[in-house]
């Protein structure tokens, strides 16, 4: 969006465009701040980070959470086709990637893990047999439903998880997955340890010879790009990250082969996002 014009392009007036400037600077700063507190060792213990977490995503609480979790009727996305484009654009990108992975079995079965409100759900679930949609929030997982079956009539598997717990997904998915998605995740978990868990839950729950396409936000080496460890709330976006070669091996540690990453250093929402395509052999 051009600075001083509108999500409808009608010009801001000069008090919007101020405001809208003095609130980013308090954003940058608070993140800063943070950062800086993590960096001299005052790191949050990653159970209060993850108690937080599911306190903020268990249950609707506003516009900033409808759009955190792409809730298609969000004021986020709305006179805009951001919301259309998310699910869209990443199609088109496992698309690519599976050519050159060398994929090429049915999707008859898709886990989506952090589905929200079924943006990238239905693009995916009219390709498969099941869909099945994994969240903190039960009402995240009835808005997938609702967005699925508008489009299409695969049948959908909701799986609601707690942030502690979730290997609970696996004694709730009977049976292995021929892909596996996740989509603006791995930068709202607890910490990088905590993405081992996922990775882990990732390699159990594909079946050999599947694809997963999981989406990183990347650190650069700039101490103002490694994870945030503190205040969950005010900078769930930029919790944890990861180096991209810290991610690849970590994958491997976790039993999946990485066939490629697509490095996106900006897009519509943030910046500085990996997405990996991972393999079970």
């Amino acid at each position: 969006m051009s600075e001083g014009l509108g999500t409808t392009g009608t010009m801001k007036r000069p008090w919007e465009v101020a405001v809208s400037h003095g609130k980013r600077l308090a954003v940058t700063a608070e993140d800063l701040l943070q950062r800086a507190l993590a960096t001299m060792g005052l790191r949050q213990p990653d159970s209060t980070i993850a108690a937080d977490a599911q306190d903020y995503w268990l249950r609707p609480s506003g516009s900033r959470w409808a759009a955190d979790s792409h809730w298609r009727d969000s004021p986020a996305f709305r006179d805009t086709d951001l919301w259309d484009r998310i699910g869209a654009d990443h199609l088109a990108l496992f698309e690519d990637g599976a050519r050159l992975a060398g994929f090429s079995r049915a999707w008859d079965r898709v886990i989506e893990w952090g589905c929200g409100g079924g943006a990238n759900a239905v693009r995916f679930a009219p390709r498969a047999k099941e869909f099945i949609g994994v969240d903190i929030s039960r009402d995240s997982l009835e808005e997938c439903d609702r967005q699925i079956a508008s489009v299409c009539d695969t049948a959908f598997l909701p799986v609601a998880i707690e942030v502690t717990t979730p290997e609970s997904a696996l004694g709730d998915i009977d049976g292995v997955c021929d892909v596996f998605l996740s989509f603006y995740v791995f930068e709202l978990i607890p910490s990088p340890e905590y993405g081992e868990r996922l990775l882990r839950i990732a390699h159990d729950l594909l079946a050999p010879g599947g694809l997963a396409l999981i989406q990183i936000k990347y650190a650069t080496g700039d101490w103002r790009t490694k994870p945030r460890r503190r205040s969950y709330r005010r900078g769930l976006a930029s919790m944890t990250t990861y180096p991209i070669h810290g991610f690849w091996e970590l994958a491997e540690r976790c039993g999946l082969t990485p066939r490629a990453v697509r490095l996106v250093p900006r897009n519509d929402l943030d910046e500085r996002y990996a997405y990996f395509f991972l393999s079970k052999d």
